[in-house]
């Protein structure tokens, strides 16, 4: 890259109609562009006509201006939009087993209060520990649980929605006119 560009992180939440091969069609523009993904959650909204994926991508400022066009111009796509940080609310949640035995499990359970994290499941060998949070809340968790043995671990990948209702109202009026 040049002097001055500068790679960033941008959560883009973009509503699309649930049809069949939406996810493989979002999914393909990146890898036929070899554009990055650093995490990418699905679901189905409130409204089951809809689902609203939350991708993470990185890149220069016209690598991401190119995602966003790029992503416009998909069938399905209703609506995009970047989920600036004092905005938006965006939550990761994290499955964590780890090796617990009667030494070192009350130990874990500390750790795991402190981040307010569930216990969810407790075996003579090992625990699993369920957290939601910012990534940073959860990066620091998985460096406090460093002295344990991680057993294995499971990310849902970020996903989020912007503060207010302004979004809501441009989405349904988007919807009212797909389906009128």
């Amino acid at each position: 890259m040049g002097a001055g560009t500068e790679d960033r992180k941008v959560v883009f939440s973009i509503l699309v109609e649930n049809n069949s091969g939406v996810l493989s069609h979002v999914s393909g523009l990146f890898s036929r562009r070899g554009y990055n993904i650093h995490s990418f959650s699905a679901g189905v909204t409130a409204d089951h006509r809809l689902t609203r994926m939350t991708i993470v991508c990185s890149g220069d400022e016209q690598i991401l201006e190119q995602i966003e066009k790029q992503l416009s111009k998909l069938e399905d796509v209703l609506f995009i939009k970047k989920l600036e940080s004092h905005e938006s609310v965006c939550r990761e949640l994290i499955l964590v087993k780890v090796s617990a035995n009667e030494r070192t499990r009350q130990s874990i359970i500390s750790v795991a209060d402190i981040f307010r994290a569930n216990v969810i499941d407790v075996t003579k060998e090992s625990l699993i520990i369920e957290l939601t949070g910012t990534t940073d809340k959860l990066d620091a968790f998985i460096d406090m649980l460093s002295d344990y043995q991680i057993l294995e671990l499971a990310r849902t990948g970020i996903t989020g929605l912007s503060r207010g209702a302004a979004d809501i109202q441009d989405a349904e009026k988007l919807l009212n006119r797909t389906y009128d």
